[in-house]
């Protein structure tokens, strides 16, 4: 194996707080310490006041629409409903004959209009095209005319939820080449290791991109960040094992979103639109729950849930309670069950996740969003429920494991915006230090996987880290990122490194 000591820099070891270089041996860690002290090596890498720490793990992501989003229809940035056709219209005069038009991040709130594009409104822009554009939140999306004659759904002049908004999905996604689905894929990847991040989740399931998609993102081969997979299916333990999954994990639906109206909460949105005057509806039942836990703690696998309003978490923590009072506490500690996003969480539910050992896997870029007196949040629940959103600090106060990651596309990949999110909370009391967000995105998403040797910059850890170019900080400009290892190897250089 290939030593390589990297020296004149700054080493960000907690065990070596004044550390200036760091020996690699292979895929592990060496030694830390002072210049003058290092051992010899075979290469060496010259920081040159460079920063060296532990890489960013993103605890969520879906990486073929995020890659389809940064090479394609990214409607993240549209400021108007025109802006938006105008926008479908170039991309379809692109397409090749019978294409699907497939876009993603569009937000009604931040438009003067108020409001999506129609069915036929797309279908005049796009030429007559299939046309899929999901919400910024993917819980729901607008589709053309073509796409809605496919497929006998419920919708709302072209915009659709929950089950028809899952067949109408699964239809414009059958339109992906494997070819286009691998560079999309690779995108994403790529655009991960320039920004610092070693390891990506990925939330597969079949309501999402389907098996093959997900197969077909874990047999990726090349220079990468590692790709945990989770697949969001009910009781699927065999197949969650089949398809390499670390766990039946991740978007296992128990509701929808705030922002498509689709969360379950226990009392009605607080916004004025006629066709929304309810709750919304929890997708799993307590013992649906229950019994997923319960097959996945026996099978030594993850099991996890999308959980957003105040009404599924409920149901979701019940589930876990009772799967504890048959399986014990420690066995489902020791299985280190997840829960994605987590926003509207209550104290009671906070203390059973923390006593089972549950890891909350959250996305500060969503309070940084939509959180805040006057944000999407507090259009749709008021600013009292939206107020107790995402509370980061009594999570961690409590025990509750931290796991930060983006959602993308929901939210664009970028870990220090997400550091700086969770310490400048748009709640102030839910805020969080900066060591211990630093901590949250690192360290906490290995251990989300189950990896508790990974995140660290310590003897015989392994060689996973990013080097950085700029100050380490919320108040300064982000730093640049110019070299992620994985494991020794590299995954990213930048032109200088």
């Amino acid at each position: 194996m290939t030593t390589t000591l990297y020296r004149r820099g700054r080493i960000r070891s907690a065990a070596h707080p004044s550390a200036t270089a760091m020996l690699v041996d292979g895929e592990r860690i060496a030694w830390i310490g002072a210049e003058e002290d290092a051992p010899r090596a075979e290469r060496v890498v010259d920081l040159d006041g460079g920063w060296l720490a532990p890489a960013f793990v993103d605890a969520h992501v879906h990486a073929t629409s995020t890659g389809l989003a940064l090479s394609g229809l990214d409607l993240s940035g549209a400021t108007s409903l025109d802006d938006v056709l105008g926008r479908v219209r170039r991309t379809a005069a692109a397409l090749p004959a019978g294409a699907v038009v497939l876009g993603t991040g569009w937000d009604e709130t931040r438009w003067p209009e108020g409001r999506p594009p129609t069915a036929r409104e797309l279908s005049n822009a796009s030429g007559h095209r299939p046309v899929y554009l999901s919400r910024v939140d993917v819980h729901s999306a607008v589709v053309s005319e073509e796409l809605l004659a496919r497929a006998a759904v419920p919708h709302d002049d072209g915009l659709v939820r929950q089950d028809a908004h899952h067949q109408l999905r699964k239809l414009a996604f059958e339109s992906v080449t494997p070819a286009q689905r691998e560079v999309a894929q690779r995108a994403t990847l790529d655009r991960a290791a320039s920004l610092g991040i070693a390891a990506v989740h990925e939330c597969g399931g079949p309501e999402i991109a389907g098996e093959e998609d997900f197969r077909a993102l874990l047999s990726l081969d090349g220079p990468r960040p590692e790709v945990v997979g989770y697949w969001a299916e009910l009781g699927a333990v065999e197949k969650a094992r089949e398809l390499g999954a670390r766990g039946a994990a991740g978007d296992l639906f128990a509701d929808g979103s705030i922002g498509s109206r689709t969360a379950a909460l226990n009392s009605p949105y607080a916004d004025d639109d006629p066709h929304f005057s309810h709750s919304g509806e929890p997708y799993l039942t307590e013992q649906e729950v229950a019994d997923h836990v319960i097959a996945c703690t026996r099978a030594n696998l993850q099991a996890g849930f999308h959980c957003i309003g105040d009404a599924a978490i409920h149901r979701v923590v019940a589930g876990f309670t009772a799967a504890a009072e048959l399986l014990g506490d420690d066995a489902l500690r020791q299985a280190r069950h997840r829960l994605e996003h987590v926003e509207l969480v209550g104290k009671r539910e906070i203390a059973v996740l923390a006593r089972l050992g549950v890891v909350a896997s959250v996305q500060p870029a969503f309070d940084a969003a939509w959180g805040g007196r006057h944000g999407m949040y507090a259009e749709r629940l008021g600013a009292w429920r939206a107020g107790k959103l995402n509370p980061f600090a009594e999570m961690a106060q409590a025990g509750v494991e931290l796991a930060f990651g983006s959602d993308a596309p929901v939210t664009p990949l970028d870990p220090w915006g997400a550091v700086g999110a969770a310490v400048q909370h748009r709640t102030g009391h839910h805020a969080i230090a900066l060591e211990q967000a630093f901590t949250a995105h690192t360290v906490g998403g290995w251990r989300a996987a189950g990896d508790d040797a990974s995140g660290v910059l310590a003897a015989a850890s392994p060689a996973t880290f990013a080097v950085w170019d700029g100050e380490y900080g919320v108040d300064t400009p982000a730093p640049t990122c110019r070299l992620t290892v994985l494991r020794g190897e590299p995954i990213f250089r930048s032109g200088d490194a």
